[in-house]
């Protein structure tokens, strides 16, 4: 199998974003340009990224919305109910509690940790607040989450990183501007607004596009 570009993974997460949206629409067929058109991409990119993973769509019909959304899925491993254990319940971490699409696109929070007593043992979104020095505990119950969403102060970052490793959990959703140390076998996701807002400014300032919204 040839080795597959992590941005056409990436690509991928794009694709099943828009073709749920179709889906939801009630259409049933979408044409590799319509298709494109909605991603801001073009229709050789998507014929090439989706050839890494099989033969799909009809040639000169396009693609079939539930199928290739399914197949998506699968590849992506979307196609089950993926559960999130937050660090951090600041501003950003109730945002996150109370974003309803992680929920409609199986991403469900069973569990939330934070410093504060005051807020241990209280609840946000249904959820009881602990400790993060309890997450070995917290994950023998109802709170066993697969993967942990960071949101802590960047001072507490790699402290929470290590007690998530230590508990067994090898995925992390890092929100925070610190970059992670952790073990080979545990994988780590940055998600950093600054950088994203760094790269409009020199859009803005030079007129040169180095944003996202064209994922080639």
């Amino acid at each position: 199998m040839h080795k597959i570009p992590n941005i056409a993974v990436i690509r991928l997460a794009l694709y099943a974003k828009h073709l749920e949206m179709l889906h939801n629409d009630g259409v049933e067929l979408v044409s590799s340009v319509k298709l494109a058109k909605m991603c801001g991409a073009n229709p050789a990119q998507i014929r090439k990224d989706l050839a890494y993973f099989g033969q799909f769509g009809v040639r000169g019909v396009g693609y079939y919305v539930n199928d290739l959304l399914n197949a998506l899925k699968e590849v992506m491993g979307t196609n089950r109910t993926w559960r999130l254990g937050l660090f951090g319940v600041g501003n950003l971490g109730k945002a996150l509690l109370g974003f309803e699409q992680f929920a409609q696109r199986g991403f469900i929070f069973t569990a939330a940790f934070d410093k504060d007593i005051d807020l241990v043992g209280t609840e946000v979104q249904g959820i009881e607040i602990s400790q993060s020095e309890d997450i070995k505990e917290v994950i023998k119950g109802p709170g066993c989450f697969d993967i942990a969403v960071l949101a802590t102060g960047a001072d507490r970052a790699q402290d929470c990183a290590m007690r998530i490793v230590e508990a067994g959990i090898h995925a992390i959703l890092n929100f925070t501007p610190i970059r992670l140390v952790v073990p080979e076998n545990v994988f780590v996701e940055n998600v950093d607004f600054t950088v994203r807002l760094h790269a409009l400014c020199y859009s803005l300032t030079t007129g040169s596009d180095v944003t996202q919204r064209h994922p080639r």
